[in-house]
C-alpha cells in the first residue's frame, strides 16, 4: 500500500490498482443508487451477495426436484454429511481444528445450547462476567440464563462499563474484575468485538484470566469471524459462537456458527441438550432411544442440516478460502487506517465535530464515529446519497469499508459525500 495517504480521487484509484485484492470486488453484487453502485460499508450488519450464490443454492433444488428425499444420498453433494463441506473452511477462518467446529441453527440459540454445557452455577460460583452495552441479544440470553438458574440478575451479572467519558472498554478494568470476583464467577462471556464501539477484545488474555480463577470462557463473535484473526483452539477458549450474514455473506439469516475447544468434545460429563443429529453417525438409523454423542462439536447438533442456508455459506466459504485471511486482514489494516485519515482530515476543516470512538490499535475493519451536533439526520443523508452506513442509537454512525468487496475510491467518495453533507 502506497504513503501517505491522500484525500484525492487520483490516489485511491492508484491504491485500488495496486490492491492485490481488487478482483474480488467483481465477486459480489453491489446496490446501486441513481445508476451507480452505492458506497456499502454495512458488512458488518448484512454481508453482500456474492454472484455465484444463486448457483450454489440452484445446485440444491435441481437435486430436490430429481432425487426427492433421495437427494440426502445421491445429490451431486449429498445432503445427509453436507454440513462437513463448510467445517474445514469455517475452521481455518476462526483458528480451530476441524473436530472443534460445527455449522448450525442460529446465533443466540448456538449460544443458549452452548451455556447449558459451559454455565454451571453453584451456590457460590454463579455470576457471569460480560461487557456492559453488549449486544441485546447476549444480553437477553444472559439475563435468561440467570433467571432459569433462580438467579437475582442484578447481583449475578458484572458489566465491565467504560470509565466516566469514555467510550471503549479498558483492558486492565477487565482483569481487575477478573480477579476481585474471581471465586464467584462461573462464566466469562464477552462479544470479541463490541457491536456498538467496534473495539476488539484481548481474547488470549481474557480466557487466561478466567481460568486463573476457575471460570469457564466463552465468546460471541458475530463482528469477529470472517473480520479478525482468531485462534480459538490456541487461545484455549471454552466455547465460542457467531452469525455468519455479517461479515461471512451467506445471507439474511444464514446458518450460524460454533465452537468448542477439543478438551471439551469428548467430556462424557459435560451436559447438553441432545438431538438425533448429534448422535453417533454408524448408529443413528438403528433408532435406538440412548444418546451415543458424536465425538467432536457435532455433538451439539439437535436437528439435519438447512442445505439451502449452508449452501449459501458454502459460497462465500469458498472466496474466502480462495483470499485466506492473512491477505484479507492486510488490506482491511490499510483500508480501515485510509478511512481513518480521510475523516481525521474532514475533522480538522469541520471544527472536530467528528469522533472516532473505535481504539486504533484494538479493531477490526469498524469504524464507529459521533457527528457531535448532527444524529440521525446526517445517517439519514447519507443513505439518500448513495452511501450505506449503519446507524445506532445514541449516536453512533459505524462504518465498515470490507475488505472483500470495497475498494479505496469508496472510502475518498465517502468523504466527499460526508464533506458536502456536514
Amino acid at each position: 500500500m502506497i504513503r501517505p495517504f491522500e484525500n484525492t480521487l487520483a490516489f485511491s484509484r492508484q491504491a485500488d490498482e495496486l490492491d492485490s485484492l481488487k478482483t474480488f470486488r467483481d465477486k459480489f453484487y453491489i446496490p446501486q443508487h441513481q445508476g451507480r453502485k452505492v458506497v456499502y460499508f454495512t458488512g458488518n450488519s448484512l454481508g453482500l451477495q456474492p454472484k455465484t450464490t444463486a448457483s450454489y443454492i440452484q445446485q440444491e433444488l435441481n437435486d430436490w426436484a430429481t432425487f426427492g428425499v433421495e437427494g440426502h444420498f445421491l445429490a451431486k453433494n449429498p445432503w445427509m454429511p453436507y454440513h462437513e463441506l463448510l467445517t474445514e473452511k469455517m475452521a481455518k477462518l476462526v483458528g480451530a481444528k476441524n473436530e472443534e467446529v460445527v455449522m448450525m441453527n442460529q446465533l443466540t440459540v448456538n449460544l443458549h445450547l452452548l451455556m447449558v454445557s459451559f454455565y454451571r452455577p453453584s451456590p457460590t460460583r454463579y455470576k457471569i462476567l460480560c461487557e456492559a452495552k453488549a449486544f441485546p441479544s447476549d444480553q437477553y440470553a444472559l439475563q435468561s440464563q440467570l433467571q432459569f438458574h433462580s438467579f437475582d440478575v442484578n447481583e449475578a451479572l458484572i458489566e465491565i462499563a467504560p470509565r466516566q467519558g469514555e467510550f471503549h472498554i479498558r483492558h486492565e478494568d477487565i482483569l481487575e474484575a477478573i480477579e476481585t470476583h474471581g471465586n464467584t464467577i462461573a462464566l466469562i462471556m464477552i462479544g470479541g468485538v463490541n457491536y456498538f464501539s467496534g473495539q476488539v477484545f484481548d481474547m488470549k488474555a481474557i480466557t487466561q484470566a478466567g481460568h486463573k480463577v476457575g471460570a469457564l470462557v466463552g465468546f460471541d463473535l458475530a463482528h469477529a469471524a470472517g473480520n479478525i484473526k482468531l485462534n480459538l483452539h490456541d487461545w484455549e477458549v471454552d466455547f465460542a459462537a457467531w452469525c455468519s450474514y455479517k461479515y461471512l455473506n451467506s445471507g439474511p439469516g444464514g446458518v450460524a456458527g460454533a465452537f468448542i475447544h477439543q478438551k471439551h468434545v469428548n467430556n462424557a460429563e459435560l451436559p447438553q441438550f441432545a438431538g438425533w443429529w448429534g448422535h453417533d453417525k454408524n448408529t443413528r438409523f438403528l433408532m435406538d432411544n440412548t444418546f451415543v454423542p458424536i465425538p467432536s462439536a457435532e455433538r451439539w447438533q439437535l436437528s439435519n442440516a438447512p442445505i439451502l442456508s449452508m449452501a449459501a455459506c458454502l459460497a462465500s466459504l469458498d472466496i474466502f478460502n480462495e483470499v485466506g485471511m492473512d491477505t484479507l486482514i492486510e488490506k482491511s489494516k490499510h483500508l480501515t487506517a485510509y478511512l481513518e485519515f480521510i475523516v481525521t482530515q474532514l475533522n480538522t476543516k469541520k471544527n472536530n465535530c467528528l469522533q472516532i470512538i473505535t481504539p486504533p490499535q484494538n479493531r477490526g475493519c469498524q469504524l464507529s464515529i459521533v457527528a457531535k451536533g448532527y444524529g440521525k439526520p446526517l445517517y439519514e443523508k447519507l443513505m439518500a446519497n448513495g452511501v450505506i452506513p449503519d446507524w445506532r442509537e445514541p449516536n453512533v454512525i459505524r462504518c465498515a469499508p470490507v475488505p472483500l468487496y470495497n475498494s479505496f475510491e469508496d472510502v475518498y467518495r465517502f468523504g466527499e459525500i460526508l464533506e458536502a453533507l456536514l
